[in-house]
């Protein structure tokens, strides 16, 4: 064979030569399916936590971000404002730039909707004046429904003179906010302990393996073979190992996303609300298994730097 032949055949042949390695070392985990399968369900489990968590931190931002968006501005009008004056104000408000909309709650109304939150319908029936102001619901427009555009209408709107109180509906969604953030943060170190965890699991097992393959090494160091002949099969059986590890991983949140889908979209029925549980997608799925692909492969390039070079033939 000529040596331009020798070129053009090399990768070919170095790709043959991984993936009959690869083939082998999957080979190995499958004719050990239990142990195979223990491990890869603690790393599955291990990743399956932050996963899980990152997921369903998504989906409440995405909520948060519903109930941002549908901000509104409550203006409570003062008790001498009679409802025909309150629904001209109402009106008024309806052609302001900054205003999707604008609901008039009745000073009539707000007794009535009271009287059945309240539980107090007795007592209040027996007041000789109703002690409720008039209230405007107003809908800020889609530029202005942030937390600071809406606080700028706010401060517009309490210089109407009719205006007792305007309170703006976003404080607690602010403050949903704020634990999400630090949800994200606690998010990200769980997933730096338990990526170490992986880290640990997979080269406690690839030593193992080592151990066990003990002669067969030195053997194979006998005949010349190199360190990078020999780690070869352990790197792949790591990868296996956090490849698996990640499937396994995204079926028990699969799972769970399942069982919490119903329940879930039963208390958004309670509230009005068309909400679902989202899922993963493609780039969270593919994010895994990158992941947990890369851990085992760096846990087995741990292990068998350690460990395999203490191993010399006699």
């Amino acid at each position: 064979m000529t040596l331009k032949k020798r070129l053009l055949n090399a990768p070919k042949i170095w790709l043959q030569r991984h993936a009959q390695v690869a083939l082998a070392s999957l080979g190995r985990l499958v004719n050990n399916h239990l142990a195979s399968l223990m491990t890869c369900s603690v790393i599955g489990i291990a990743l399956a936590m932050p996963v899980g968590l990152h997921v369903m931190l998504g989906n409440l931002q995405q909520v948060s971000g519903a109930w941002d968006s549908g901000a509104s501005i409550s203006v409570f009008l003062k008790q001498k404002v009679s409802d025909r004056q309150a629904a001209s104000l109402a009106a008024k408000l309806r052609k302001h730039q900054r205003i999707e909309g604008v609901n008039l709650i009745t000073r009539e109304a707000a007794l009535q909707e009271f009287q059945q939150l309240s539980g107090y319908a007795d007592a209040l029936e027996a007041l000789d004046n109703n002690p409720l102001p008039a209230v405007l619901i107003v809908q800020p427009k889609a530029d202005y429904t942030t937390a600071e555009t809406a606080q700028l209408l706010v401060q517009e709107l309490k210089l109407l003179p009719d205006a007792e109180i305007v309170q703006l509906d976003l404080q607690w969604v602010r403050r949903l906010q704020a634990i999400t953030i630090i949800a994200q943060r606690a998010v990200v170190v769980l997933a730096a302990l338990l990526g170490m965890a992986v880290l640990l699991i997979v080269g406690n097992t690839i030593r193992l393996e080592i151990q066990n393959r003990h002669a067969e090494i030195v053997i194979n160091k006998l005949i010349g073979a190199t360190n990078a002949f020999i780690r070869r099969p352990f790197l792949y059986t790591g990868f296996w190992y956090g490849l698996f590890g990640g499937l396994i991983a995204w079926l028990l949140i699969a799972i769970a996303i399942t069982l919490l889908s119903g329940p879930i979209a039963n208390l958004a029925n309670l509230y009005e609300s068309s909400f679902n549980l989202a899922s993963f997608d493609f780039e969270t799925i593919l994010s895994l298994l990158l992941g947990s692909s890369l851990l085992g492969l760096a846990g087995a390039w741990l292990a068998v730097g350690r460990h395999l070079s203490a191993i010399e033939p006699s």
